[in-house]
Formats: structure tokens, sequence, C-alpha cells
């Protein structure tokens, strides 16, 4: 651990120069710092004042959506005395964590230093710490070790590149996984891995995963004004699309996504939906799509283009009906997905291991990703095994989506064979929620 601090600090002062260049031009890297040193915000000292305390660790968006069930069922079985905080790593995970959590109990994780990790310890004193997924820090982990925090890390995966790297160094994560208490994996698959890699056997259980219990809202105000905005249209939804690594993280599946469209679906008088993963790319997204009449989804909630339910444009693009809307706030493309005809689910062309298609499944909608999804592997071959999603390369998504744009009973049914496989892999929240509370038992 001291060899590992002393490598972590070292990076941190030779990457100075570029990290405070950073902070002074972009608000993200600013926001948190404190806390991230190991500064307590003054909000989370008065909620967990003699409180007993559950910390959960989710480190973007896709994990506070999969974790906000479980959070809520957790506090349930705890009862009065308890309370469950909340950290994230990314700042659109802090904002979605804030409205889905309130404010004072959540708070950016710290970062791996010892003094950072320890001050938190200190305050929190938590009964357990629940990590999302695959958020496995050493100094974190040793440091619970030390003070007699058992840890869980739920919902956890290991993808094929994850895998192939740790096994490189079997040697170092054999030393790090055995801080944890218990590993609750999202398949059979998942725990072979990470015991392959040095979790304990007995450590680890398979308990399914978090995302098959997600129920997005079948409606949120920005789906509603797109849904408004289509007038009546037919509406492809690119979710969760990402940047092409060779461009820098520039142009990449947005661009796909609208060749696509106006190769095969512009004809057809279809409302393409393109909905940028990261937040720092809707600036560029927006700047592409103006090719055609386009709005953002926040000029939409200020009222911009507002004529007869927001079907139409400015008078400064000739008041043209709106044929693009860039996606651009923060926790909404899960209900968005809900007034589409068809989804693309992002991150799959770019060769970025691909997003959740349980999104889109959860409300019968017919799905489309391309060929990588390692990331959610066992979701997907699920989904193809019941013929419930198509995989396609980018030069065949336009044909793809088109087929199922004129064929609405194929497509119909397609999007109800995805609906089935997410509703009969529901219950993982339940077995976690039990097996945590054994745990603190």
């Amino acid at each position: 651990m001291l060899v590992y601090s002393s490598l972590l600090l070292l990076v941190l002062v030779v990457g100075s120069p570029y990290w405070l260049v950073r902070m002074a031009t972009s608000g993200r890297y600013r926001k948190g710092l404190a806390g991230r040193l190991g500064r307590i915000p003054a909000g989370l000292w008065r909620v967990v004042a003699g409180k007993d305390v559950v910390w959960v660790h989710a480190v973007s968006v896709g994990e506070v959506l999969a974790a906000s069930r479980l959070v809520t069922e957790l506090e349930a079985a705890l009862g009065p005395g308890w309370v469950v905080v909340v950290s994230t790593t990314t700042a659109t995970g802090q904002a979605l964590a804030q409205e889905r959590f309130g404010a004072e109990r959540v708070f950016f994780y710290p970062l791996d230093l010892g003094w950072a990790v320890r001050a938190y310890l200190r305050v929190l004193r938590p009964k357990l710490l629940v990590l999302m997924e695959s958020e496995l820090w050493p100094g974190m982990l040793a440091a619970c070790g030390r003070a007699g925090v058992p840890v869980a890390v739920v919902n956890a995966r290991m993808s094929d590149r994850s895998f192939a790297r740790a096994m490189r160094v079997r040697v170092v994560w054999d030393k790090v996984l055995r801080h944890v208490t218990l590993f609750l994996t999202q398949s059979e698959e998942d725990a072979r891995r990470l015991v392959a890699v040095g979790a304990r056997a007995e450590a680890v259980k398979v308990a399914g995963n978090l995302k098959f219990d997600v129920r997005a809202p079948k409606e949120s105000r920005v789906a509603g004004l797109i849904r408004e905005a289509a007038a009546g249209r037919r509406i492809v939804v690119a979710g969760s699309t990402v940047g092409d690594k060779a461009a820098h993280w520039g142009l990449g599946e947005e661009s796909d996504a609208i060749h696509a469209w106006e190769a095969t679906c512009r004809s057809l008088g279809v409302l393409l939906v393109v909905a940028p993963r990261h937040p720092e790319r809707f600036d560029l997204i927006y700047s592409v799509a103006m090719e055609f009449p386009t709005l953002r989804a926040t000029e939409m909630l200020a009222g911009k283009g507002k004529d007869d339910g927001y079907s139409v444009l400015l008078t400064s693009v000739k008041r043209a009906q709106v044929e693009i809307i860039i996606l651009d706030t923060i926790g909404d493309l899960a209900a968005v997905y809900g007034v589409a005809d068809v989804a693309f689910v992002g991150g799959s062309l770019a060769g970025r291991g691909g997003h959740n298609p349980l999104e889109p499944a959860q409300f019968g909608v017919p799905v489309v990703m391309g060929p990588s999804y390692e990331n959610f592997r066992g979701i997907v071959e699920a989904m193809r095994e019941a013929d419930a999603i198509r995989i396609v390369a980018a030069e065949g998504l336009g044909a793809e989506l088109v087929g199922l744009l004129s064929d609405p009973v194929a497509a119909k049914a397609l999007g109800e064979r995805g609906r089935q496989v997410f509703l009969s892999k529901a219950g993982a929240t339940e077995r976690i929620v039990a097996e945590l509370m054994g745990l603190m038992r």
C-alpha cells in the first residue's frame, strides 16, 4: 500500500499542470475538488449525525440509475436510526444522485489517498460500504479492512477487457480483491472471472443484474415535449452515443446515426433524437446536426420554438418542422426511450462495449445495437437468444432502422420479446438487499 500510495501521489504531482489547466478552463473539473481531497460537506455532517450509516458508491449516471431502487429498498429494510449516503465520481452522476436522493446525503467519492479516505471513514463510520459494479480502489479497500468496515460489491461484473488486464497483473488483484467481504455478481461468468483473478470463492455469489429491476418513468417533461414535437411522426432515438477514439472522441456514433437517418428514414418523415453519452460533446453534436432543422431539449424546456406544441422551429430557420432533437439534459434518456418507435443503443459501433439495451426494452421498444456489447454481454445474449434485439454494423444501421419502421407488426413483436426478457430477469434487488442485511447482521 505504501508503494501504491506513493505512485498515485507521484501521478497526481506529475499530472498537476494538466489538471490545473483543465480546472481553469472547465468548471466540471473544479466541482467537488475539496470534497475529493477529504473535506466533508457540511450537509453530510448533519445527515449522518447520530445515525448508523450505509455508504453506497455509484460512479456515474448508469450506476446511480441502477442503485436507485436498491437504496430505497435498503432504507426500508434498515428502518429508523439508519441513513444511506451516496457518493459518485462524475459530475453528471452527482447531479442525478442529488435529484434522486437529496443533495445533503450525496457527495463526491474521495481520491484514493490515505488522508482523504480516512477523513470520510472517521465521519461516516459506515456499518457497510457498498460499491456498484467494478469500482475497486486499493486505498479505500485497505482502509476499510483496517477500520473493520465490511465491503460489498453489488451488480459486480468484469468485462472482457478488464478480465484480460487483470489476469496480466493477477498477483496485484489477488491482494486487492481479498479485502472485499462479498461480491454479488450479475452472472455466473462474472463470478468465474472474479475468482480467476483472485477473489475468494466463498465470497462470490450470483445475485443477478440490478438493471433488470430499474423501472424508468414512463413520462417526463422532456419526453412529452418530444412527443409533441413529433406531431404524430415516428421517432428514432439514438441513445448513449459516443465519439470515435481515432478522432479523439470527436464525431462518432452521432454521425453514423445522422447519416443512416438521412439516407433511409428522413424521407419517411421520421424524427431523430440523438442523446450523446457525455455532456461535454453536446455543443459539438448540436453544431453538426444544425445542417438540418434541429432543436436542443434545453431549448424546448425554455420554450424556444413554441408554437402549437413545440412542433416547429423559430423563424430563423423559416419555421420548418423539427427533424432532429439533441437530448442535452441529464437523466431523461430512459423516459425518452419510452416515446421511441425504434431505439439504437450506442457505445456499440465505436467499440466501447455498448450501453444498456434494457432501458428501451422495458417499454417494448425494438432495440438495435452494434457488434460491441461486451459491457452488457449477459443481457444482450439473453435478448439474442429470445430474438429480441438486432445487431448490425455501422453500414447496416440505416437499413435495419427503416426495415423496422416499415414493418410495424414485426417491430412490435421484437419489442415485446425484449420486454419479456426484461421482466423475466427481475428480482436482483430483493436478493441483494437480503444478502446485505445478512452481512450486517
